[in-house]
């Protein structure tokens, strides 16, 4: 099934009695990164009163009611991310308190709006997660591997020549099987994939 991150970063401003609610909703690579924003917000907006956090990251994902009441804030932001079925993106919500408290169904609601808004125009993207694939062959069936990883738009990421040539493909993970087939198949199975573990998938 396909998730999705946003092609760019998306933000809202709303007043909600008296209080100011700004949504941000971003891409980021992972927790590291999401983490930097949180603190940039955190410095741009010293004088407010909370900025509430939620991070869909696959297991990075991660929440923070900043010192809203447990549930109001984070897990709502969550459940919008979920909604639109976004992977690899922050929600953040800077509030400056405006004196009039909204209690905890208000606040859910308060948190939810913020990023639902800011998410109302936003423009996903499939999120295509990609993995190395390192395959070994004899120096007579290097030129094919080569074609191949070009007629595919591969990214042929290293190479080593030793007793063979090694070549290392960085290709989108969901065809990692199809390409061992077709370069098992354009080197008549004399392809070899040294390592069952095919590099780390990354995003």
């Amino acid at each position: 099934m396909p998730t999705y991150t946003l092609a760019s970063p998306v933000q809202s401003d709303l007043e909600i009695r008296k209080s100011r609610f700004i949504g941000f909703a971003l891409p980021v690579p992972d927790r590291a990164a999401a983490m930097a924003e949180v603190a940039r917000l955190r410095a741009d907006h010293a004088t407010a009163t909370h900025v509430c956090w939620a991070l869909l990251a696959g297991g990075q994902s991660g929440m923070s009611d900043d010192g809203e009441p447990s549930g109001t804030a984070g897990r709502p932001m969550l459940e919008v991310l979920r909604h639109h079925e976004l992977e690899g993106v922050l929600a953040a919500v800077v509030r400056y308190y405006g004196g009039v408290k909204l209690g905890a169904g208000g606040l859910v609601r308060a948190y939810t709006d913020a990023i639902a808004v800011a998410l109302k125009d936003a423009q996903r993207i499939e999120r295509i997660t990609y993995a190395e694939l390192v395959v070994e062959v004899d120096y007579a069936d290097e030129a094919r591997v080569r074609r191949w990883i070009e007629q595919e738009s591969h990214v042929l990421a290293h190479t080593e020549h030793g007793a063979a040539a090694r070549l290392t493909i960085r290709l989108p993970a969901s065809l990692l099987a199809p390409a061992r087939a077709a370069l098992r198949d354009a080197t008549h199975g004399r392809a070899r994939f040294p390592e069952a573990d095919e590099g780390q998938a990354q995003s």
